[in-house]
């Protein structure tokens, strides 16, 4: 009992290495046969290996087509590599909500979210990021499961 208290008043008192990182992205949500541009931001924590991260993304409507508006906002936990000269890949999982929209027709509901990629340094503190997510809508949209792939530049502070 005497060792557990010890080691918990050295974990909480202890200083641990933290960094954050803000990220803006373009890319491409897959749907079914519909392939519509995003758009979106996120914030990150990471203590080494773990972190915690908000992000929100919109793809635009495009009634011509038929295809749905979709803004998605969740909150991730992921795992990262570290010490790796270069870059950081990573693994994430989530969860939030979605708006899906077509003209008059709205669904607001959870989403689920999983998925990974890379952050490549360029100079400094600036990187790309690549990542790859699938995301599980619930309720009642158009497509129960939708991809998204993109690429953004990544400021790590």
């Amino acid at each position: 009992m005497r060792l557990a208290g010890l080691a918990l008043v050295s974990v909480v008192l202890w200083p641990s290495v933290a960094a954050a990182d803000a990220t803006a992205f373009v890319g491409r949500t897959t749907a079914g046969d519909d392939r519509s541009p995003v758009r979106g931001f996120a914030f990150g924590v990471s203590l080494l290996v773990v972190g915690f991260e908000v992000e929100y993304a919109n793809t635009t409507e495009d009634q011509t087509l038929q295809r749905p508006s979709l803004r998605t906002t969740s909150g991730n936990v992921f795992a990262q590599t570290f010490g790796l000269p270069g870059f950081q890949l990573y693994v994430t999982s989530g969860a939030g909500f979605y708006r899906e929209r077509l003209g008059n027709d709205e669904e607001t509901a959870l989403a689920l979210n999983n998925g990974g990629g890379a952050k490549i340094t360029i100079a400094g503190p600036i990187r790309a990021r690549i990542d790859y997510r699938i995301f599980n809508l619930r309720g009642n949209p158009r497509y129960k499961t939708m991809k998204r792939l993109y690429a953004g530049v990544n400021l790590s502070f």
